[in-house]
């Protein structure tokens, strides 16, 4: 063979040979995240899939999926079917978790869900979960319960309460209602519901005020609407003067009297971890029981306090995972 022949042959092998060693290659699973109003703790899960062994965008990939409004989910949730996603995370109301059900019956579904998700069909039991689904439950009506018990400890004399929720007529607002209520006569409290509809806060506030709430109680984090905004919030709490607990310890550090909530960035490195990690190995989402937060966390603005005019009791202080001064 003359050199030139060889020359052309060897560099022919040399250019060909990566597209073969890329073929050869195996693809990584990718990950769908659906997600209505925002993404959320995207970091903390992503922690939580590195230590199961899984690194984005080395041995793993998330494609992610945002809607704003609950219809455009349905097309979202078959788009990621499209894609032929490993697992579906579902985060935010149950509308996402429905919207991911409804798009595949084979893909396995990790969701977040702020009530027991028997409710909406996603499982059929906490313990053995059936089908393609399981994930966390992080009980919005007894935390709901648990704050205004909380309010009830700093502010004895107050017996009228308002509970600040997300837009009426909502699957999360309607269930949850009565059972908010049932908590708030337990403990002998007069506790009225203040829908937000359209971003409406100071209407919000005005009733509040109107009907004389000596305290508040702000709906939990996983609305987004709440969390978007929160300044507002906090704003009009400090022009009307009332306390009021909020449902995360960054309402808290901006300036709210209190938080108390399950620690959201441990419940994303579980699902990251313990959910979605062990299923990208191999194991069945209906083999994976529905858990519940182990980890909550009280903040308290002992300035924000002393605004108020109020005196946090020892007993609060003592049970207080952090005290801002």
């Amino acid at each position: 063979m003359e050199r030139r022949e060889f020359i052309r042959l060897f560099g022919s092998a040399v250019l060909s040979w990566p597209l073969a060693v890329r073929a050869q290659q195996p693809k990584i699973p990718l990950v769908g995240w659906l997600a209505f109003g925002r993404f959320g703790l995207v970091d903390a899960f992503r922690q939580g899939l590195a230590d199961a062994g899984f690194v984005d965008g080395r041995n793993v990939a998330i494609e992610f999926r945002l809607a704003n409004q609950i219809p455009p989910l349905a097309g979202l949730a078959a788009d990621l079917v499209s894609l032929d996603v490993a697992v579906i995370f579902a985060n935010g109301s149950p509308s996402v978790a429905l919207a991911a059900k409804a798009a595949t019956s084979t893909i396995p579904i990790v969701f977040i869900s702020p009530e027991d998700p028997r409710k909406y069909g996603l499982v059929a039991s906490l313990n053995r979960p059936e089908g393609n689904l399981t994930g966390i439950n992080f009980l919005v009506a007894e935390l709901a319960g648990k704050r205004l018990q909380l309010l009830s400890e700093l502010i004895p004399q107050t017996t009228t309460i308002a509970y600040l929720s997300g837009p009426p007529n909502s699957v999360v607002f309607e269930n949850l209602k009565s059972d908010i209520l049932a908590a708030a006569r337990a403990l002998g409290r007069d506790l009225f519901i203040v829908p937000v509809a359209q971003n409406d806060y100071d209407a919000a506030f005005r009733t509040i005020a109107q009907r004389r709430a000596g305290a508040v109680i702000v709906g939990d984090y996983t609305n987004f609407f709440i969390l978007r905004n929160r300044s507002r919030i906090l704003e009009l709490a400090a022009r009307h003067n009332v306390p009021a607990i909020y449902p995360n310890g960054v309402f808290a550090d901006e300036g709210g009297l209190m938080s108390y909530g399950p620690d959201a960035a441990a419940l994303y490195r579980r699902l990251g971890s313990d959910y979605v990690g062990r299923i990208l190995k191999g194991a069945k989402p209906g083999d994976l029981p529905v858990q519940q937060p182990t980890k909550f966390e009280l903040v308290l603005n002992l300035k924000t306090a002393k605004t108020l005019g109020l005196t946090i009791p020892r007993v609060l202080l003592a049970a207080a995972t952090q005290v801002i001064e």
